[in-house]
């Protein structure tokens, strides 16, 4: 396969994506509810939307680098709170 076809087959797998499936679905709801002048399906194609935009930010986000952060500031805490306790103890003694 050459370049051109695995850039159409990846296109048509994102297009037909479970994300791509939720904007779609939330699109559909809210102009079905507009169209009809039903406020229940517009309520639920803004919240689908607001989901699928919501949903795009956390697969963006480097959860990998995320977890390390964490990690990393939770043993400077660690670290600190046992230097403050070997300096009340130091104290004390």
């Amino acid at each position: 396969m050459d370049d051109k076809e695995k850039q159409e087959i990846s296109l048509v797998g994102r297009l037909l994506s479970i994300e791509g499936l939720i904007i779609v679905m939330g699109l559909v709801s809210l102009g079905y509810g507009i169209v009809n002048g039903t406020m229940v399906n517009v309520f639920w194609g803004m919240i689908i939307l607001a989901g699928a935009v919501a949903l795009h930010f956390v697969r963006k986000k480097d959860w990998k680098a995320h977890w390390e952060e964490q990690e990393r500031m939770q043993q400077a805490y660690l670290e600190k709170k046992q230097r403050e306790k070997e300096r009340r103890d130091a104290d004390k003694g």
